[in-house]
């Protein structure tokens, strides 16, 4: 994956028979930063709603209207009134398409029943579509329910026995847990999720899940084969998990993994920053699938050679230098305008300020905000702890009149690459990849409560 142009991975840690066996950090990211889930975060919605069952909270066979009796004589369609739990939970609600941008122009305040007011094109049950309104409505039934949002509702009965310290979730409206992602854990709370899984719900010997739910979120319960869709996009869909051509897989966008194989008895999570995720499912069946044929041995000299290798991950960083000698008489602060009077990748992004007379500080403007961080040639510059938005930079003057850095937001896939040019005191913004969540710089990080 490294050799890899277009695909940047951040972290992976591998299972196998209950132990750590291998764990990676590529720099600046470490095990203790929370990182976006995005879709990912649908399997810990999904393991809420098995616990509420479990709990007597929700049945999977009760209709979604009958968990929202506020708003049910407002949903007069059939098919919307004949959606089950058990359908939100496996995608197969008889959409034929995301709902979701529909359900909330319908009802900005409760996307809910603004998903309920969409009839089905097809009947409940039959059909697979992937719909965020589905997870969402999922979350909602149990918030609704247990009367807290999702992060809360886990905590006493998922994170603190799995030993998961830090959660942070995306809400809307506010006070409800976005559920079909949003989410922010770390690696390790990946893979315990994964392992409580591949447990059948146990963990240290506590059943945390019921073995009938791990059973159903597991196996597929709709056909998800369509043309165009990557093979391991087709292989069926549980509860908030796909099937895969190994095993099962939880997998948030931009290359968030937590894959699960019985056959091997591995769990494998990883998060990253690529489009190609079929490229990354693709290494994984070619190169560790094969190495788990094999019988266990004592350590040998290739385990201190694969220590080493994974404590040393790290990230190139960009390329760039220091102020050239050409420009010691020039002004210590340049302000740079946008090209063309906007930035398209990045509309808030109002200027950028370049000072190099005390340490080279860079700062970002919105409005009347500003982000500032700092950079220095070949190496990452991590933000201080407090700062407004976690990130690491890197970057320099790659030529006389080029000045360019790579803003990697750390609780996020993304890195926000911004190049200034001299001569015309303007800049440029693009991102590597897009995040699926637009707003200000300065909302690129976890939730802080």
């Amino acid at each position: 994956m490294e050799a890899a142009p277009d695909i940047e991975p951040h972290s992976v840690m591998i299972l196998r028979h209950g132990r750590l066996i291998a764990a990676g950090w590529w720099a600046p990211y470490g095990p203790d930063r929370v990182q976006l889930m995005y879709s990912l975060s649908k399997s810990f919605t999904a393991t809420a709603a098995g616990l509420a069952a479990a709990e007597g909270l929700l049945s999977l066979d009760e209709p979604v209207v009958s968990c929202f009796p506020e708003f049910a004589a407002d949903i007069t369609d059939p098919g919307s009134r004949s959606i089950l739990v058990r359908h939100v939970a496996s995608m197969a609600t008889g959409h034929l398409t995301d709902t979701w941008s529909r359900a909330v122009a319908r009802d900005p305040a409760e996307p809910v029943r603004g998903f309920l007011l969409l009839a089905p094109e097809r009947d409940p049950g039959t059909v697979f579509a992937y719909n965020q309104s589905a997870t969402y409505t999922l979350g909602a039934i149990v918030q609704q329910r247990a009367g807290q949002p999702l992060t809360e509702y886990l905590r006493s009965r998922l994170l603190d026995p799995l030993g998961i310290r830090q959660a942070a979730w995306l809400q809307h409206p506010q006070g409800r847990d976005l559920g079909f992602s949003g989410l922010h854990v770390t690696t390790d709370a990946i893979a315990r999720l994964g392992q409580l899984y591949l447990n059948d719900g146990v963990w240290n010997g506590q059943r945390l899940l019921p073995a009938w739910w791990t059973a159903e979120a597991t196996r597929p319960h709709v056909s998800n084969a369509a043309e165009g869709w990557a093979p391991d996009w087709q292989q069926g869909y549980g509860f908030q998990f796909w099937m895969s051509r190994h095993g099962y897989r939880g997998d948030g966008a931009y290359g968030q993994f937590c894959l699960v194989l019985p056959e091997q008895d591995a769990v494998i999570a990883m998060t990253g920053d690529t489009a190609q995720m079929q490229a990354v499912l693709d290494a994984v069946w070619e190169h560790l699938l094969p190495a788990f044929g094999g019988n266990a041995r004592e350590e040998g000299p290739a385990d201190a050679d694969l220590r080493q290798r994974l404590s040393r991950l790290e990230l190139a960083p960009a390329p760039g230098r220091g102020r050239p000698d050409t420009y010691a008489s020039a002004p210590p602060r340049t302000v740079f305008a946008p090209l063309g009077g906007s930035c398209a990748a990045q509309p808030s992004l109002t200027a950028v300020t370049l000072s190099e007379s005390a340490g080279r500080v860079i700062q970002l403007a919105e409005d009347d905000l500003s982000l500032d961080l700092r950079c220095a040639p070949g190496r990452w510059t991590i933000s201080e702890s407090g700062a407004p938005v976690p990130t690491a930079v890197s970057g320099g003057w790659t030529d006389l009149d080029t000045f360019a850095i790579d803003v990697a937001f750390l609780e996020l896939p993304h890195h926000l690459i911004v190049t200034c040019s001299l001569p015309g005191r303007t800049f440029q913004a693009r991102w590597r990849t897009t995040p699926l969540y637009r707003g200000p710089l300065r909302s690129y990080q976890a939730p802080r409560t």
